[in-house]
């Protein structure tokens, strides 16, 4: 580990969660920081827009957020938030106190941490990055730097930066991804991506035909108001198979879980663990016949008036701003390649990713990122040689592979805490989520298979998520006591 740091000019690509995460460590490292953020307001994807890409239901035309109006977190709020800036309700009662809050709660939350730790100064609303290319070496063959271009507040005015770093901290939710379906292309009626779901009033008497997740269905499917026929999920997508690193590494051979049982495979598939993926269906799964206004899914075909809302809730991550002359690539949602999901080997560490891994604890994945990324800036820290960490990216995928892993699926972690604490561990010294948070977020998710519409307002705690409730002043309303009987601050602000 080096002894002096280093101060580079770095350039963050947006301010949601992960990006004012990355300004926020950043900054305590000692760097000079621009966050730019192509919308009015801090939140990213959690700023909600009523407007949706009316002339393109399916949602390939770019509206940046995919928030609908009734929302609700799914991931209870005790269990998320910034290591050292818990999501506490509000001291004033305002707000929404529930554990899982609407989506309002939360962009409260990501302002009082931009608040907290004045980041605002750092941040440029307004300001949409077109580009991000390499900038000609210097004389001296220097370290890499890169040019930004950009566009202001005042349109079509267009502008350019050099930086030493650019962190992109955007991308995961803004391009739909559409399935393939025979004869979508010839259906007659309504087809909506839920990237452009905001209400429910255009849905009002008609019969609505979801594809999709059943949690996400269930979730939306009741504030549409409609009649219903049913939820119809398509088969052609196979329950996911085991996270490797977490199941692979602990029973790769059997099919019955012995090891780890709040996995999230053992979870989805009842107790059973599944290390290669199951083969889909041979048969056609999902049939969209326009012409006799029917459709055909699961092998039943329903005839009627249909809708078809919610066509998938999936997303390609995109990064049309990014030129790298093929550095960077993103094939069948593999981004890559990238060193432990962060750094791609020939560009780093004056390009970084924060924010491409799902299925983590958000934002504390994404913020142990960002200080990997701030130390190895600063030269606080050091990588492997390029030729070590491409060959680090190539393991890992073959390891994936081997477990029946589809490739879209190569940034999922699948809640596995090891792999996390790990990350931490090893690259930045960032505190390992404590058991009963683990213990708290696999309740949530067995909840949520087993009781989709009801989960997040009926709830039972274990003891140990009690004790753990009870330790950080989440029963008491009150933030703990130090030694001394002060009350300990979880924040700057205090906004327990």
């Amino acid at each position: 580990m080096a002894s002096s740091k280093k101060k580079k000019k770095v350039c963050v690509v947006g301010a949601g969660v992960a990006g004012l995460g990355a300004a926020r460590e950043l900054l305590r490292e000692g760097h000079a920081v621009t966050v730019m953020e192509q919308s009015d307001g801090v939140g990213g994807q959690w700023l909600y827009d009523p407007a949706t890409d009316a002339g393109d239901p399916l949602g390939v035309a770019g509206a940046h957020s995919s928030i609908y109006a009734s929302l609700r977190l799914n991931t209870p709020r005790e269990a998320i938030g910034f290591s050292d800036f818990p999501f506490y309700p509000n001291k004033d009662g305002t707000g929404d106190a529930r554990r899982y809050p609407c989506h309002g709660e939360f962009l409260r939350y990501i302002r009082d941490f931009c608040e907290a730790f004045g980041l605002m100064d750092a941040v440029r609303l307004n300001t949409k990055v077109l580009r991000v290319a390499m900038a000609q070496p210097d004389h001296d063959g220097g370290n890499l730097r890169w040019v930004v271009t950009y566009e202001g507040e005042e349109v079509g005015t267009m502008a350019e930066e050099v930086f030493d770093a650019v962190v992109v901290a955007v991308g995961q939710y803004t391009q739909p991804r559409l399935p393939t379906i025979n004869g979508m292309d010839k259906w007659s009626r309504r087809q909506l991506h839920s990237h452009s779901y905001r209400v429910p009033d255009t849905f009002k008497d008609q019969v609505v035909v979801i594809v999709g997740s059943a949690t996400r269905a269930a979730r939306t499917s009741p504030s549409t108001s409609a009649r219903w026929r049913g939820r119809c999920t398509s088969a052609s997508s196979p329950p996911p198979a085991a996270s490797p690193p977490a199941c692979q590494r602990r029973c790769p051979t059997t099919t019955t879980c012995t090891c780890n049982p709040r996995s999230i495979a053992c979870a989805r598939t009842g107790g059973w663990c599944l290390p290669t993926a199951p083969a889909s269906s041979p048969t056609p799964s999902s049939t969209a016949r326009g012409e006799q206004s029917s459709a055909y899914m699961l092998g039943r075909t329903m005839t009627a008036p249909f809708t078809i809302d919610h066509i998938q809730h999936r997303y390609d991550y995109s990064f049309p701003f990014l030129d790298t002359a093929g550095a960077i690539t993103v094939d069948d949602n593999r981004v890559g390649p990238l060193y432990e999901h962060t750094f791609p080997p020939a560009l780093a560490p004056s390009l970084s990713f924060v924010s491409v891994t799902k299925l983590v604890v958000v934002p504390r994945f994404f913020e142990a990122q960002a200080r990997w990324v701030a130390q190895v800036l600063s030269g606080r820290r050091s990588l492997p040689p390029p030729e070590e960490m491409l060959r680090s990216v190539e393991e890992y995928h073959r390891a994936r592979e081997v477990a029946g892993v589809p490739k879209r699926h190569t940034h999922s972690i699948a809640f596995d805490w090891d792999y996390c604490d790990e990350f931490g561990d090893k690259y930045c010294e960032f505190p390992r989520l404590e058991e009963w948070k683990k213990e708290l977020i696999w309740s949530s998710i067995r909840s949520t298979l087993d009781h989709p519409e009801s989960c997040r307002d009926d709830y039972h705690d274990s003891d140990l998520v009690l004790e753990g409730l009870r330790s950080k002043g989440w029963l008491t309303g009150r933030a703990p006591a130090t030694q001394d009987g002060e009350e300990r601050a979880p924040n700057p602000q205090t906004h327990l």
